[in-house]
């Protein structure tokens, strides 16, 4: 049996601009040429939520404070297990900068996010946020 590869990520969200509902964050990762939940490796000795943290730091330039946790997402990666563990998110204060990892960052009200995401297991994982974040 092959060892999983662990990695956390949020679906990550901000009260709308307009005032009216929230808005999704959704990042593109050229490598991969896709639009997803900011997620990443878990480094040795890391615990999955300070991974989330970090990885959504990393990756959109927010600070956020960790809600509901959200179903753990099961996918094969190279012919290797990965295991991530979700959490729904409120984006807190940062700013975005592009990196050759993500290298845009879109806030989307969730209908457009939810087409956004190129699959279906982030589709899902954006519905049960929606059902846990009272907007």
């Amino acid at each position: 049996m092959t060892t999983p590869i662990l990695a956390a990520g949020c679906v990550l969200w901000r009260p709308a601009i307009s005032g009216h509902g929230i808005e999704i964050a959704l990042v593109h990762r050229p490598k991969w040429d896709d639009w997803s939940h900011p997620k990443g490796k878990r480094k040795r000795g890391e615990t999955a939520e300070a991974c989330a943290l970090r990885e959504v730091l990393e990756e959109t330039g927010r600070r956020c404070e960790l809600g509901p946790r959200l179903p753990t997402v099961h996918y094969w990666v190279d012919g290797r297990p990965k295991e991530v563990v979700y959490w729904s998110a409120r984006a807190l204060d940062g700013g975005f900068v592009p990196t050759r990892e993500v290298d845009a960052l879109l806030w989307l009200p969730p209908p457009s996010a939810h087409a956004r995401l190129t699959q279906p297991r982030d589709r899902e994982l954006l519905a049960a946020a929606l059902s846990t974040t009272a907007h």
